[in-house]
């Protein structure tokens, strides 16, 4: 796993809401948009871009798919993980189910991890 790229992409994206909507309503264009265009400029210089970073499949495909439990599983920083998905689905969720329910969903999907040794978000 590219954690670097991965965590980056959860940590631009969960602070911009122009790119949290853009994720929100096309994830699989502006996945490659964003690993192609913004992911590359680095951050606080316009000028330069790095080449040295890319996306694997699986987490193209876990990025595009928001699938929180695949990214945490490949080792994705927890709290940026968890931070991005609760800015797309805290809303709906919670006029639906009330409050915290995402959160409570996001736990429940990775009770399996329960009594395991935290995945590294080491690169």
């Amino acid at each position: 796993m590219s954690k670097y790229y991965v965590n980056k992409f959860l940590f631009t994206v969960d602070r911009d809401p122009r790119l949290l909507a853009r994720y929100t309503e096309e994830p699989r264009s502006f996945v490659s948009v964003w690993e192609q265009s913004i992911g590359p400029k680095l951050i606080g210089n316009e000028v330069e871009a790095s080449t040295a970073h890319a996306f694997t499949d699986a987490e193209r495909k876990a990025l595009v798919e928001h699938d929180f439990v695949s990214l945490f599983e490949m080792g994705a920083h927890f709290f940026l993980n968890l931070t991005l998905f609760i800015g797309i689905y805290d809303e709906p969720y919670r006029q639906r189910l009330g409050p915290l329910a995402f959160q409570r969903e996001f736990a429940e999907k990775l009770r399996h991890w329960r009594g395991r040794d935290y995945p590294s978000i080491m690169t």
